[in-house]
């Protein structure tokens, strides 16, 4: 585990396209954080790494959201409005998740005993400074 604190957008940005440009087909990435605290920028910023052009946005009301422009496919959850995890399996999930791409799920905390063991975890906190943000690493 690590922690990364990250001073502002600018570092936001280039944490995630470095995490974007090192996911491999396979990858969960598993965000929790409060609400506002950059899940859906961060996203924006792996899917820059990965390659992907399409405009990001967040997949509240559809759950999941797939772009397929990049060098993998990216299937980008939020499960905020996951009322229980029966849903999930609805959904067919372990498709998308043991699938030819990478996931990244918002609000993760919510679907937690469904995460992949090997599931890259972020956890995300306000910091002390206005735009900061710390990151708790798991992976």
């Amino acid at each position: 585990m690590r922690i990364i604190t990250l001073k502002n957008e600018q570092e936001t940005k280039r944490f995630g396209i470095e995490l974007g440009k090192s996911l491999e087909q396979g990858d969960v990435v598993a965000l929790m954080g409060d609400l506002g605290t950059g899940k859906t920028a961060l996203t924006k910023y792996i899917a820059q790494g990965m390659g992907i052009q399409d405009l990001i946005t967040s997949p509240t009301f559809t759950i999941v959201q797939e772009y397929h422009s990049g060098k993998l496919p990216l299937y980008h959850f939020d499960v905020y409005r996951i009322g229980d995890l029966e849903e999930m399996f609805e959904l067919g999930y372990e498709e998308y998740f043991y699938g030819q791409g990478v996931c990244v799920i918002e609000w993760a905390d919510l679907i937690e005993e469904l995460l992949p063991e090997n599931a890259k975890i972020i956890k995300i906190q306000y910091g002390q400074r206005e735009g900061e943000r710390i990151y708790q690493c798991i992976f």
